[in-house]
């Protein structure tokens, strides 16, 4: 979950209540002073929570980001984890793949949005334009998305019934009083039984196999302790996990999607180092809105070759920005406005960083997101008559072919066309988003 995920959180607090569907509802307004009591013992007695992280200690190795690869959490058939380099695993899917330039799919963060993203993947089946993606990755909603993206077009059915069957429409269970003494706002049972319902072992043993062929799909969440990211390699809990392969699998995927105080942080049991740790994640989100990482791209100079370059598509499951709108002078609303501004910044930023980082190497990246003329979408209004328009929405536009927007160099051209008919464009035909892409 992405940009509106905390604004959303905001307004979740300030409109708390017992209720069974708070989205369904119009929500009950507390009163302030209500609220300001709340908080007060919400401090009082947070030592009555039901678990504690301990403090992590920094690595003595520890290096600033830019100086270090990222790493992967990955399962070997001892049952074990480890930490690989980027590095070297993208050597390693290289030669597995014979050198071919590697086509990476980045699905992004997004609550309800990712609506978009699963409707996306439906539409360019049906338009014949879906790759193949040697390495997909996902956080929050987008790691919900990321098997079956990573699994292809005889599993897009399931997709849309994840997105539009309903079945999330009772995903917010208020946890009422309990919130007071807990984790979170929110049960995490719901979502749980969601993950675990769509992530049979006819997947687990389907992404396996896919990982044979020199494949990998990624996930990210974020360690509470040290408030890191972790990625994760989903394809080796796949091939590697055994009897409790499928138990890991969903574990990971619901603390993907674990919203920091909306949902409970998610405990697993990690081997790795010589030693067993339980560790609580949440969204990795926390940490980013997407990701891609750097030695995926990274070719060597004498070997670029423009006709066969690595592929980058971006899926942003959300808008990229926002039509302009009045903001009351109160204490909430600027919090809530400037959290937002904040976050859509960091958003832009990473997109611009991995699209510079991406041209540097050779290779090319495309990136669709949800116009800000598309109608206003809460991230947490989980029902299915909300999803169903954006997922329909996406699955059109990719059809027709005006999903992507290609980022270009400052001295290409960039055509901008808009399609007349629709009240609401398509990513493609989206002026901001055009605009963005040849800056």
């Amino acid at each position: 979950m992405r940009i509106g995920d905390v604004i959303s959180a905001l307004n979740a607090v300030a409109s708390f209540s017992s209720r069974e569907e708070p989205v369904a509802s119009p929500p009950v307004r507390l009163p302030r002073a209500i609220l300001v009591i709340c908080l007060v013992c919400t401090l009082a007695f947070q030592g009555c929570a039901g678990f504690v992280v301990s403090e992590a200690t920094p690595p003595t190795h520890w290096q600033p980001l830019l100086e270090q690869p990222m790493t992967f959490r990955t399962l070997g058939s001892d049952q074990r984890f480890s930490q690989l380099s980027s590095v070297s695993v993208a050597e390693r899917l290289r030669a597995q793949r014979g050198g071919e330039p590697l086509s990476i799919l980045a699905l992004s963060g997004g609550g309800a949005f990712g609506a978009f993203g699963a409707g996306a993947m439906e539409g360019l089946t049906r338009s014949g334009s879906r790759p193949e993606f040697a390495v997909v990755t996902g956080i929050s909603t987008g790691a919900l998305i990321a098997p079956y993206a990573f699994l292809g077009p005889t599993w897009d059915a399931r997709l849309r019934d994840v997105y539009t069957s309903g079945a999330a429409d009772n995903l917010l269970q208020s946890r009422g009083l309990g919130a007071l003494f807990g984790s979170s706002l929110y049960s995490g049972k719901p979502l749980q039984q969601r993950v675990d319902a769509y992530a049979s072992d006819e997947m687990i043993h389907a992404i396996a196999h896919e990982v044979g062929k020199g494949r990998l799909l990624l996930v990210a969440t974020t360690d509470v302790a040290s408030g890191e990211r972790i990625v994760w390699d989903l394809g080796a809990i796949a091939l590697n996990g055994g009897p409790n392969a499928r138990t890991l699998f969903r574990d990971v995927l619901v603390a993907c999607a674990s919203v920091p105080g909306m949902f409970p942080p998610v405990m697993i049991r990690v081997h790795e180092d010589g030693a067993q740790r339980v560790q609580a994640h949440v969204d990795g989100s926390a940490t980013g809105p997407f990701f891609v990482p750097p030695a995926f791209v990274q070719t060597a100079p004498e070997t670029r070759d423009p006709t066969h370059r690595p592929a980058v598509y971006v899926i942003i499951d959300g808008p990229l920005g926002e039509a302009s709108g009045a903001t009351r002078l109160t204490t909430r609303a600027i919090l809530s406005r400037s959290i937002h501004v904040g976050l859509n910044h960091l958003l832009r930023t990473t997109l611009e960083l991995t699209a510079a980082t991406a041209q540097l190497q050779g290779a090319t990246l495309q990136y669709a997101a949800v116009p800000a003329a598309y109608p206003h979408v809460d991230a947490f209004d989980f029902r299915a008559a909300t999803m169903r328009p954006l997922f329909s929405y996406a699955n059109e536009c990719a059809q027709a072919g005006r999903l992507w927007t290609a980022f270009h160099h400052t001295d290409e051209a960039v055509e901008m066309s808009v399609t007349a008919t629709r009240s609401v464009p398509c990513p493609a035909d989206d002026t901001f988003i055009g605009h963005f892409a040849s800056r």
